[in-house]
């Protein structure tokens, strides 16, 4: 049987930058080729980064695109790296008016391609379109028709992305009926909570149906809300894993593949609809008693990376999504307002894992209600990360608002945020920082925040991090610097201190909202899983709270709308996840 060398490139694209996706495909190509791959792979989107959203419906950019794509298949055959075929995903259009989808001449698709010899020897588009969640892809894209197939080193490898796995039909059995030796998903899949597991058992599930060994390439690194953690795979036929890449990093999985030789060429149409496209690249299979070829490395070959555990993991994604953000939009810095309490301490500690405590900064701006040790917790957080660190008290700003409005109750508690929120983007604006908003995904779905106070910034780090999950987060941040034999970034007392905004005597965040592990339980089941009222007072939660929670999350989305955006870990964030109304009269009640 032939062996193949399959190079599985999961790199972090930007959208929007082909030249630089471009020289990031060209040195991983290299990469994978002196180390004597025989097909290399990048992530779908790779060359225009994913998702390009309404970048799509430019022609401007789809044009760019398919340029880009016959200049690197050019390039890589200049560069002595065009007799390996190279599938890289990137934006394309078609050529004729798709009047089923509603769709004219010029609309865009979703594509890779097979670069060999310097042209483009294949192009096919995504075949399942997903349109929930996050995705939009049926408002853009025409779905492909095809099975692509490629003959390499005498061994048929059929062609599919992403969505064309995650859903039922299509290219899976259509590979078992075309007797597909591999199966090469590649992917732009976005991080949340314990979808390595579920994504794990798919890609077995899928190899079974298509009766040949599967290979899934994923995209890493951040893109706005989204972010992509890696986490590559490759299982036999009998969902046996052979190789897995690392969460939340570039990597080449390089791997040695026997895999059945290629008979007749198959051809025609499908019993799902779908025909056939094949191309015979090379027919020779390297030799079985020797590598590839002389001077290639052993690749890793079987070798599957550590897992991370579930808090490391969410932390990874917070980090990695936060670090994205800023370097991508070319900032340099962030701005965060200290106020001792467990968010803004874990917001800090993300912020300089994320771009070096040498480009945090950190402001106390304490009112005449700040306790002494919310001063003293957000000075000891500032040295035991060594992070930038000033005081600013708002007390003149304050009694002088006072004295002119006479405010009372909910407005003076207000005030001090916003006067906070001013202080903050005065200096972003002086000095060049991001603001980052420290906001949990439970005060948030709650409306308990400030609009214009500590609502406002560029970024919210833990906007998708229920209450609960900021807690187990910094204890194991903390725990994590102890095994290091490092000093734990966040103070105990930040920690261990019932949670309070700090904005009357005496506040803590209980007077507002119930327990957060019961508040967290509610908000996950009707946020996360849409449950309604009925459906979550079944499953033994106290009727009243249940009731109080849903009208208090329905009564903020009009805040929510106006908070910056936040790294998703969650099935369903606040944004382009859940869609409702503002104006909106319905409320969950029992019958």
């Amino acid at each position: 049987m032939p062996q193949l060398r399959l190079a599985l490139n999961q790199i972090d694209s930007l959208v929007g930058d082909l030249a630089h996706n471009a020289e990031s495909v060209i040195h991983w190509t290299r990469h994978s080729v002196e180390r004597g791959a025989h097909l290399v792979a990048f992530p779908e989107m790779a060359l225009t980064g994913y998702p390009v959203e309404d970048l799509a419906l430019r022609s401007s950019f789809v044009e760019a695109s398919r340029a880009a794509l016959r200049a690197l298949a050019e390039r890589l055959d200049r560069e002595g790296l065009g007799h390996v075929p190279v599938v890289v995903g990137y934006l394309d259009r078609v050529e004729e008016a798709q009047p089923i989808y509603g769709q004219p001449a010029g609309a865009p698709q979703n594509a890779a391609a097979v670069l060999h010899q310097g042209r483009i020897a294949l192009t096919y588009a995504k075949h399942h379109l997903p349109n929930y969640g996050v995705f939009d892809e049926f408002r853009y894209f025409v779905p492909g028709q095809t099975l692509p197939v490629i003959r390499v080193s005498g061994v048929d490898v059929a062609l599919a992305i992403c969505e064309d796995l995650w859903q039922d039909g299509g290219r899976v059995p259509a590979a078992r009926e075309a007797g597909a030796g591999l199966l090469l998903s590649v992917n732009a899949s976005p991080y949340e909570r314990d979808k390595d597991d579920t994504r794990l058992e798919l890609v077995r599930k899928r190899a079974q149906e298509a009766g040949c060994t599967t290979a899934y390439l994923a995209m890493t690194g951040g893109q706005d809300e989204l972010v992509f953690d890696g986490d590559s795979l490759v299982v036999d036929r009998d969902g046996r894993v052979l190789a897995r890449a690392a969460q939340f990093e570039e990597q080449c999985l390089l791997l040695d593949l026997t895999l059945p030789a290629a008979g007749t060429a198959p051809s025609g149409l499908l019993d799902d609809g779908l025909r056939i496209e094949h191309r015979v690249l090379s027919t020779e299979p390297p030799r079985e008693d020797g590598p590839a070829t002389t001077t290639a490395a052993a690749p890793d070959t079987g070798r599957v990376a550590p897992r991370l555990d579930d808090l490391e993991e969410v932390y990874s994604a917070l980090v990695l999504g936060l670090r994205a953000y800023a370097v991508k939009n070319g900032f340099r810095s962030v701005l965060i307002g200290l106020s001792g309490g467990i968010d803004s301490s874990l917001v800090a500690a993300l912020a300089c894992d994320a771009v070096g405590a040498e480009n945090v900064h950190g402001v106390s701006m304490p009112s005449r209600y700040s306790s002494d040790h919310s001063r003293s917790d957000a000075e000891e957080l500032a040295r035991r990360t060594g992070l930038h660190f000033r005081t600013v008290p708002i007390e003149p700003m304050f009694a002088t608002y006072m004295e002119a409005l006479g405010l009372t109750g909910l407005a003076e508690e207000n005030l001090q945020a916003r006067l906070r929120g001013t202080l903050l983007m005065g200096l972003s604006n002086q000095e060049g920082h991001i603001v980052l908003a420290p906001g949990n995904k439970s005060e948030l779905a709650c409306g308990y925040s400030t609009l214009y106070g500590d609502s406002v910034g560029a970024y919210g780090p833990i906007k998708d991090v229920y209450k609960s999950t900021v807690f187990r987060l910094a204890r194991w941040r903390n725990q994590k610097a102890e095994e290091r034999g490092e000093t734990p970034p966040i103070p105990e007392s930040s920690i261990s201190k019932p949670p309070s905004a700090e904005l009357r005597p005496g506040q803590v965040d209980s007077d507002s909202l119930p327990d957060y592990e019961v508040l967290d339980a509610v908000l996950e089941r009707y946020v996360d899983r849409d449950q309604g009222l009925e459906q979550i007072v079944a499953q033994g939660f106290d009727p009243e709270v249940v009731a109080r929670v849903l009208r208090m999350t329905d009564a903020a989305e009009y805040k929510r709308r106006q908070y910056p955006p936040g790294t998703k870990i969650s099935p369903k964030g606040f944004g382009k996840d859940r869609r409702l109304p503002i104006t909106n009269g319905w409320r969950e009640r029992s019958r």
